[in-house]
């Protein structure tokens, strides 16, 4: 009681090290831990009070320190959403793994848990700035993402994104691919 350890509600980290009130420094969507455990405690305990020190001063007033977690959490809460779109966009690909066959990636309305209301064809998804791919689902027919309104297009959907790969060794247009050992 009495001891602000914000920290290792984020991180995990209930050591001595890890019980501390500093968030400054934590990934934008680590933060988001912090908004739901915020949400967790003002919906299950009845608030006694506010602790002086790095969030709040001697008159119970925000501090900068706490102005800039908010921000830290509202950035969390956009990385979230763009993430969020993006899995719209290319869910992940269903996927199974055995010694006899290798690896099977395929697509259906409901890959990655993601439902919609088309199929889809794997591909490679490479993201800028991270290392290797995933794979995902692309929609192979219609406008490109971004463009559902236009009148003309390729009827390609997201395949020409220039961040895709096709699966060498898989057909282009098959909604599944075995990758042989």
């Amino acid at each position: 009681a009495g001891r602000d350890a914000t920290r290792a509600f984020a991180t995990g980290d209930f050591s001595p090290a890890g019980l501390v009130d500093d968030v400054s420094g934590l990934p934008p969507l680590q933060t988001l831990a912090l908004r739901r455990w915020l949400s967790f405690y003002r919906s299950n305990y009845v608030p006694v009070g506010k602790l002086v020190g790095r969030y709040y001063d001697e008159n119970g007033a925000p501090t900068e320190a706490l102005r800039q977690a908010e921000a830290a959490i509202e950035e969390g809460l956009r990385l979230k959403a763009e993430s969020d779109q993006r899995k719209q966009q290319f869910p992940p690909c269903n996927s199974e793994w055995s010694s006899a066959t290798g690896s099977r990636f395929w697509c259906s309305k409901q890959s990655g848990g993601v439902s919609r209301d088309w199929v889809g064809v794997p591909r490679k998804l490479y993201t800028p700035g991270s290392r290797g791919s995933r794979c995902v689902c692309v929609r192979a027919t219609g406008p490109p993402s971004g463009e559902l309104d236009a009148p003309e297009h390729q009827d390609r959907g997201d395949l020409d994104d220039p961040h895709l790969e096709e699966y060498e060794g898989c057909h282009p247009r098959a909604e599944w691919c075995v990758l042989k050992v």
